[in-house]
């Protein structure tokens, strides 16, 4: 929404509302329906309430602006059009859209795994249950087709913020505007690793060593993304690297003595939540719950023309299904979507 907002001009609707955000919204999500082709979809948004992490460090985003005028009207304008497509949405008091993406993230895996883990030889050990396959979905030349190899579901977040890349594992992957909402990239962890130089899980101790000027917390004073990045490939993780603090140069071993506290909080704010309270309903995430006539009716009344073009296949045979009542036509399409649960992999998109 404000990657629209401050990249899109002022568009307003038939109305004249501030429909920017809106329309740079939506167009994203068309373009992760045409190339995640998701099988199940939700969308999380951040409560104005402060969150836990305000309460732990009182400067937490205190430099950040205040909302531009225009783009908070926005908001109730898309959970009204996701609303009507029934498309379902998550927010709670307290916590931020990360770490309810981090939480619905965790529980779809665990979902597929323990069923999974139900069924198989009861001698087969745990490190060989869990070693899954890496899930193959990549773009062949960032094109919109996805590799499908393996069973289960396969989570897709969607979104700017590169710290949900700490979220990335074998079965998590982020699919991540580059340049404005068209250019794109796909982060699984080889790419993770190979543009940042550390793995996924360690982007929690790197923000710990250089802290986070957007979220107005320090790390460890004097040391940069090029330092932390060496030491976290030399120890592994931010406790190792402090129970070796006698290795380094002393210069740079009083930095981190001195800055451990700060560290640690900085870590702390850093980390993700995968247990907030919320719970994945498959169910209520099924794509074949979600409405493309009701979308289509809404960017015709806000008057995106364009979109209404990008959605038009989908939405012209919805509108004709449901004005010939072919209620079979949709549910065979519903049942050869669903034939996935006997051997093809998954998408959960999270936006």
């Amino acid at each position: 929404m404000h990657r629209a907002f401050h990249g899109l001009p002022p568009l307003t609707s038939p109305d004249g509302e501030l429909v920017n955000a809106v329309y740079g919204f939506f167009s994203m999500f068309l373009k992760i329906l045409t190339d995640i082709q998701p099988h199940y979809i939700a969308v999380c948004f951040d409560r104005p309430k402060p969150t836990f992490r305000k309460a732990l460090y009182a400067g937490y985003q205190a430099k950040r602006p205040q909302m531009a005028d225009g783009l908070g009207p926005q908001f109730a304008i898309v959970h009204g059009i996701l609303e009507k497509a029934q498309v379902t949405i998550f927010e709670v008091d307290g916590y931020e859209a990360d770490d309810l993406i981090g939480t619905l993230a965790r529980q779809a895996v665990e979902e597929v795994d323990d069923r999974k883990s139900a069924v198989e030889d009861s001698n087969l050990k745990m490190e060989n249950r869990s070693s899954i396959p890496l899930q193959s979905s990549t773009f062949k030349n960032q094109s919109s087709t996805f590799n499908h190899l393996s069973s289960g579901i396969e989570v897709i977040i969607v979104s700017g913020d590169r710290d949900l890349l700490q979220l990335v594992n074998h079965r998590v992957m982020m699919f991540a505007p580059v340049v404005g909402l068209t250019n794109t990239i796909l982060y699984n962890e080889e790419m993770v690793e190979k543009k940042f130089g550390i793995k996924p899980s360690q982007i929690i101790d790197y923000k710990a060593l250089v802290g986070d000027a957007s979220d107005n917390y320090p790390g460890v004073a004097g040391i940069g993304p090029k330092t932390a990045a060496e030491l976290l490939r030399k120890y592994g993780s931010f406790e190792n690297l402090y129970q070796h603090l006698g290795e380094l140069a002393p210069k740079l071993s009083e930095r981190l003595a001195t800055d451990a506290e700060q560290a640690a909080l900085a870590k702390k704010l850093a980390t993700i939540l995968t247990d907030a309270p919320i719970h994945w309903e498959k169910a209520k995430c099924d794509m074949k719950e979600f409405h493309r006539e009701n979308l289509g009716k809404s960017f015709e009344e806000m008057g995106f023309q364009s979109l209404v073009k990008r959605l038009a296949p989908s939405y012209a045979q919805a509108s004709e299904e449901q004005a010939k009542g072919t209620q079979d036509a949709a549910g065979k399409k519903g049942k050869k979507k669903s034939s996935s649960d006997n051997g093809e992999s998954k998408q959960l998109g999270l936006l």
